[in-house]
């Protein structure tokens, strides 16, 4: 079992930047890959960024490469999601989420844990 709890959000202008933590708990963190989402308004949940479990490997959206960098530290059980030059388009909210390696990395169904989510609000 793990349990994630994102840290970080809130309300920032145009061009800003914010810093998103995702801490797990849980003795088997370095086994996961790790991903995080995002969901606006009337939207469906989708992929942000992905990193494998031993953090060689990232993965991004179109959206938002060059833009954000997904990182992790393995013995502090925390993975960030660093977001720079924010859009107004980039406002939702954000989950992290651990999941197996070897399955399709964009699909939410994939992922077995789940934090809570939190506001990240992008103002123009």
């Amino acid at each position: 079992q793990v349990q994630l709890v994102e840290s970080g959000g809130g309300l920032v202008q145009a061009g800003g930047s914010l810093r998103l933590s995702c801490a797990a708990s849980g003795r088997t963190f370095s086994a996961y890959r790790m991903g995080w989402f995002r969901q606006a308004p009337g939207k469906e949940r989708e992929f942000v960024a992905a990193i494998s479990a031993s953090g060689d490997i990232r993965y991004y959206a179109d959206s938002v490469k060059g833009r954000f960098t997904i990182f992790r530290d393995n013995a502090k059980n925390t993975v960030y999601l660093q977001m720079n030059s924010l859009k107004p388009e980039d406002t939702a909210v954000y989950y992290c989420a651990a999941g197996p390696s070897g399955l399709a990395y964009v699909v939410p169904e994939n992922y077995n844990y789940w934090g809570q989510g939190i506001q990240v609000t992008v103002s123009s």
